[in-house]
């Protein structure tokens, strides 16, 4: 069904706590909020608040049951397991892996056992009107694992293993050798309009024709893919799964295959390339988020070279932080350099790779929780949000240096890679959506043209509801796309909302046409998910999936970007929970 609507009044949106267990990806408790609320309500009641990604690969360490000290009563072996896999899942994210705070506040033992084990249970019970999930009267833990759980704080944190050299290059594996792959190109694949389709429960990724929407391939990879990244000569695919694996696949190959592996830690959630010129598909590089470090590899191999740990002081009070995950990582177009999100000390490093072993690194201070972001049109500028800070930060990546911290009047964005569009009056500005609100933000990102509208929030509108993920747009195209995945209405949460970007008008909040992709693509049973648009090579083509469970139908939607048509829908049974969607031509030039 599509519809046409005007632009719809901000809403406040009730969301279940379980909304982590039926996406399956990790949401936890975003930041604590001190509202005055009744403690036996959910307090994740907004989209945002069941956002932050948990540590859900960490669940499955094995980790020896700590002695109990005096007064307090010991674990099994097999009830210390359990509480720590429901830790790393379901409190980690804002609690931190060792429990010393993140978003969330600290639960190191010297706080927890002056609470007590009845103040424990209540609380893990009931929540708090700061913030913290109601587990018990939700029915997401039973009351045994809420015991279980209060003992647990009560004794010494966990802590996962370390993960350095010696570790890395262990699970490190050259399936082929470079001297054994081709010379050239041995597939008559276009491999510019291939597509990289993660299948998350599956462990796999999808390879799609833009085409003929053909799966010419479906390749095992680590749990649950985060992202695909391309080498910058396009033959390489990257992806690295929240096992923190990587998978090295050479898209040359008759039938395109893993190459090289490596495991880079316990946890992690970015890959990326070297693109600067000369240094062409010569560095890989992978940010985990436990331990607390990235490691830098060889292009065409994976072999370990260099691992920077992130641990260190927070960029305002000087305080020094354990565990600062490694985020978002873009390479740079205009020197040889990585740009690295330091999540939890809000500090970006810009890694110059030229000299691996007297290595410079230009340390910016920014702001805490850095999160996901990406470039403006002409790559110079990386645009990211400080998401629990309701801040975007921008890098001058040409002088290496701070450009601009924009606040974004209270809101959460989230933006992906953002959306580069060219507004009629604001000229060039770029987009993101935002978690727990209906808004779309654009930001003006033209300092020489637009000098008074540079870095300033210039517009801000709704869209169809809060718990947007992703924002899409492409060169070609004159629409601006933007997902709903989060959120609790299942109408919503299946629908994109399409904004025709010459019609914008400045100071008014511009119509925009709803696609209905569930019933679009006749999707029955479950609650599928429309997320994450990817263009095709030529900007004519958009390209949603629609997340349903992994025992439910998915699909993928491709839509007509001119006449908001559907053109083809991709309905496989090997389609199990399909998320992120890579372009090969996007993605290797940053096309957004």
């Amino acid at each position: 069904m599509v519809t046409s609507h005007a632009a719809k009044a901000r809403q406040v949106l009730l969301a279940s706590a379980a909304l982590s267990l039926i996406l399956g990806t990790g949401f936890a408790l975003a930041q604590e909020q001190e509202t005055a609320t009744d403690p036996a309500q959910d307090h994740t009641s907004q989209p945002q608040d069941v956002y932050t990604p948990e540590l859900d690969s960490l669940a499955t360490e094995s980790v020896p049951a700590p002695g109990a000290p005096e007064g307090v009563e010991a674990l099994t072996q097999a009830e210390y397991d359990e509480a720590n896999k429901i830790y790393f899942e379901r409190c980690a994210g804002c609690h931190g892996v060792l429990r010393n705070g993140a978003t969330g506040k600290a639960l190191t033992p010297d706080l927890t056992r002056e609470l007590g084990y009845d103040y424990l249970h209540s609380f893990i019970t009931y929540g708090s009107p700061a913030g913290m999930p109601n587990w018990g009267t939700s029915g997401d833990l039973t009351d045994e694992q809420i015991q279980i759980m209060a003992k647990y704080l009560l004794l010494d944190p966990a802590s996962p293993p370390e993960f350095g050299m010696a570790a890395m290059r262990e699970t490190w594996h050259v399936h082929v050798a470079p001297e054994d792959r081709p010379t050239e190109k041995m597939n008559d694949w276009d491999l510019e309009n291939l597509f990289s389709v993660t299948l998350r429960d599956a462990g796999q990724i999808a390879l799609i024709d833009g085409g003929s929407y053909e799966i010419k391939s479906v390749i095992d990879t680590g749990y649950a893919v985060h992202i695909s990244r391309m080498s910058a000569s396009g033959r390489y695919l990257m992806v690295i799964g929240r096992d923190a694996k990587v998978d090295m696949i050479d898209l040359w190959m008759e039938e395109p295959a893993v190459v090289a592996t490596i495991k880079v830690g316990s946890e992690a959630r970015s890959i990326e390339t070297s693109k600067f010129e000369g240094w062409e598909d010569k560095y890989a590089i992978a940010g985990s988020y436990w331990p607390p470090q990235y490691v830098i590899m060889d292009g065409n191999t994976l072999e370990p070279l260099k691992i920077v740990s992130t641990r260190g002081m927070v960029y305002d009070d000087q305080e020094y932080h354990p565990e600062p995950r490694v985020a978002a990582i873009l390479a740079s177009h205009y020197r040889p350099e990585f740009i690295v999100n330091i999540k939890e000390t809000g500090k970006i490093q810009l890694v110059d790779y030229t000299d691996l072993k007297n290595l410079k690194i230009t340390e910016i201070e920014t702001e805490r929780f850095l999160h996901d972001g990406g470039l403006d049109s002409t790559h110079r500028y990386f645009i990211t949000a400080a998401n629990a800070r309701n801040k975007l930060v921008v890098i001058d990546t040409k002088e290496g240096k701070l450009a601009s911290i924009t606040d974004t009047g209270g809101l959460t964005p989230h933006p992906g890679r953002g959306a580069n569009i060219i507004h009629p009056t604001h000229g060039p500005v770029w987009a993101t959506s935002h978690l727990g609100d209906d808004s779309v933000a654009l930001i003006g990102t033209d300092p020489e043209g637009h000098a008074d509208k540079a870095w300033q929030i210039v517009e801000s509108f709704p869209a169809l509801g809060g718990g947007s993920l992703f924002v899409k747009t492409h060169p070609e195209s004159n629409h601006l796309y933007v997902d709903a995945t989060l959120n609790p209405d299942a109408e919503i949460s299946g629908s994109v909302a399409v904004f025709n970007v010459s019609e914008m008008v400045e100071g008014e909040d511009p119509e925009f046409t709803t696609l209905n992709l569930v019933e679009l693509a006749g999707i029955e049973g479950g609650q599928a998910r429309a997320v994450q648009g990817e263009f095709n090579k030529d900007g004519n083509e958009v390209w949603f999936s629609l997340w349903n469970a992994s025992d439910q139908e998915s699909a993928i939607v491709v839509i007509d970007d001119k006449t908001l048509e559907v053109k083809k829908v991709i309905k496989d049974e090997r389609l199990i929970t399909p998320t992120g969607k890579f372009n090969v031509h996007n993605t290797m030039g940053d096309v957004y």
